[in-house]
């Protein structure tokens, strides 16, 4: 796919509405659903240590011996993850378009608290990838699980690279659409594991850019980067009339 048709194809899909009036995506009752939460307190890290290999569960770290273009030797350091499936990709992200019949068009983001950044971080849906899934698979579950919604897979990307100058973590991202119904009052159920604690915030597409960069500014809070990039691109091709 050349960068002219990605450009057509994202106009397509995230087309800017003529008229919207703020934060109009998302039923006021569901609003407040999405907002409540059972959070008693702020998490805090009590303790940081030095981690053996043998004793991860997840991850390993290694040490890659490697003869560069100029036939130096040289080392690397890396981190792999120990749960790589058949289909050879870690995880997979969902990128989703909300469609409802007399609202915008709109987003469903997520909110959760990232031990490594001690932080919260503004995501899209996403998760790891089960032995025997496919992306597409791994991806309706996981967006289920996270945010209560069936969805349905409308593209699928190739493996693309999370960290590659620390690890060898690759992921696919799975542009999913969802149908909402006339009454969307009710808050669906989220299907979280124990330790999961995820807020999800619907967002509508014409205001995508500007929400994210309100939660960059505020205290503990981090934007993802793979979300802020495809948010940036998209008003980037709006504000230079590229589509």
């Amino acid at each position: 796919m050349n960068s002219g048709t990605g450009l057509r194809i994202a106009a397509r899909i995230f087309r800017k509405p003529s008229i919207l009036a703020p934060r109009t995506a998302i039923h006021p009752r569901l609003a407040r659903a999405f907002t409540m939460s059972t959070k008693t307190q702020e998490p805090v890290i009590t303790s940081i240590d030095d981690l053996q290999t043998s004793e991860a569960r997840w991850l390993a770290l290694k040490r890659i011996q490697y003869v560069d273009q100029t036939g130096k030797s040289r080392t690397w350091e890396v981190a792999t993850r120990k749960t790589r499936g058949k289909a050879g990709v870690d995880a997979v992200a969902m990128g989703n378009v909300l469609r409802h019949p007399r609202r915008p068009p709109a987003t469903l983001i997520v909110i959760q608290y990232r031990p490594p950044l001690d932080a919260y971080t503004v995501e899209w849906p996403a998760g790891l990838i089960d032995a025997d899934e496919t992306a597409e698979q791994a991806a309706v579950r996981e967006f289920k699980e996270e945010t209560g919604y069936e969805c349905r897979v409308t593209s699928v990307s190739p493996p693309q690279a999370a960290d590659p100058g620390m690890s060898n973590a690759n992921m696919q991202l799975v542009m999913v659409d969802v149908d909402l119904a006339e009454d969307d009052s009710v808050a669906p159920e989220q299907r979280l594991e124990d330790g999961e604690h995820i807020e999800r915030v619907i967002v509508p597409l014409s205001e995508f850019y500007d929400r994210l960069v309100e939660y960059a500014a505020r205290d503990r809070y981090v934007v993802a980067a793979k979300l802020f990039h495809f948010a940036a691109g998209m008003q980037f091709a709006q504000t230079n009339k590229l589509t």
